[in-house]
């Protein structure tokens, strides 16, 4: 885009200095993709209930960036648009796993065809298994359009550097993200505004891959004791979070001396071992990287998207079910005199 050249020739002062010289910008392209089901519909929960709920892919103008990601009725799914590059081309996925990769937070997506050709949207993360990527238009133009619409990204960030903090990895975030999240850099630590933060202990589905260019790992809402604690029954889709002793350099690992800092991308899910996914931008050692808490720090206020809910903590559906019903009252009989 015009916008994202002007400032790769001409960068704020005020910014992280990046090898903004070094990077390519590169179209990739994907449809707005029909949602998926599989041919039981059910899905099994951790609690143990069946449910049937709304899921991956499709149009959702009724979630944005910056609304509530929790106690929705709802299993992993994807606020905005779900892309994905189809049909697969010679039996491969070639096409679509360049999407997934190239494609970094914050890019510009446009529609190249249909009723709303001309729009613009924002990458606002990329979602593992289902291999999609989301975008995030305006109510107004996710109403007109229609799945099987062209969206093309212009992928900018793939191989980006930070080079007065060569120690962090920067990972699946644009140029325009870097340089307006807030961080605070310079000497010492590259410190970097989040809302939450997480435990390494419950993060589940995504691990065990060995890079993070290409989807998520999900963060597990089912012990409500951490997730109260944590106040994580409050995350917004686009929160950016910090998870503790987690080392996401060559794939998702526990290390007691990392920190590795990403977005909220999906909602939760009542199945076991899955939850609101998180997509990393950056890791490193604690004494490279460091966070601190900070409300506004959203995907929908950063990228100046839209204004983001509050938070208002909501337990899951799953819990809410668990919770046992009250005992009746039952009236004492007097006895009778005898």
């Amino acid at each position: 885009m015009r916008d994202s050249l002007a400032l790769a020739l001409n960068p704020p002062a005020d910014e992280p200095r990046m090898n903004r010289p070094e990077l390519v910008m590169i179209t990739v392209m994907g449809t707005a993709c029909a949602p998926l089901s599989g041919e039981n519909p059910y899905r099994i929960g951790q609690d143990g209930t069946p449910r049937i709920l709304p899921g991956t892919g499709g149009i959702v103008p009724s979630h944005r960036v910056g609304d509530p990601c929790v106690r929705l009725q709802a299993d992993h799914v994807e606020p905005g648009v779900s892309i994905r590059h189809e049909p697969r081309i010679r039996g491969g996925d070639g096409a679509n796993q360049a999407l997934q990769t190239y494609s970094c937070v914050g890019n510009w997506a446009v529609v190249m065809n249909g009723a709303c050709k001309g729009a613009r949207g924002v990458v606002t993360g990329k979602h593992g298994g289902v291999d999609t990527v989301l975008v995030d238009f305006p109510t107004d133009v996710m109403l007109k359009m229609a799945l099987g619409d062209r969206i093309q990204v212009y992928a900018y960030g793939l191989g980006l550097k930070l080079v007065d903090h060569p120690q962090v990895e920067v990972l699946n975030a644009s140029p325009r993200l870097i340089a307006r999240w807030g961080l605070t850099h310079g000497r010492g630590p590259l410190i970097a505004p989040v809302t939450h933060v997480v435990p390494a202990k419950i993060m589940g589905s995504g691990l065990g891959r060995n890079t993070v260019l290409r989807g998520d790992y999900d963060i597990q809402l089912f012990d409500q004791e951490v997730a109260r604690r944590y106040g994580l029954n409050s995350l917004r889709f686009g929160d950016m979070v910090a998870i503790e002793n987690a080392d996401n350099r060559f794939g998702r690992s526990y290390s007691a001396d990392h920190v590795s800092i990403g977005v909220i991308i999906h909602s939760d899910s009542t199945v076991a071992g899955h939850g609101p996914g998180v997509v990393t931008l950056l890791t490193g050692r604690r004494e490279h990287l460091r966070y601190r808490r900070d409300g506004n720090a959203n995907l929908a206020q950063l990228l100046d998207i839209r204004a983001p809910a509050r938070p208002r903590p909501q337990p899951p559906i799953s819990v809410r079910a668990r919770r046992p019903a009250p005992v009746p009252r039952i009236p004492v009989l007097e006895r009778s005199r005898r």
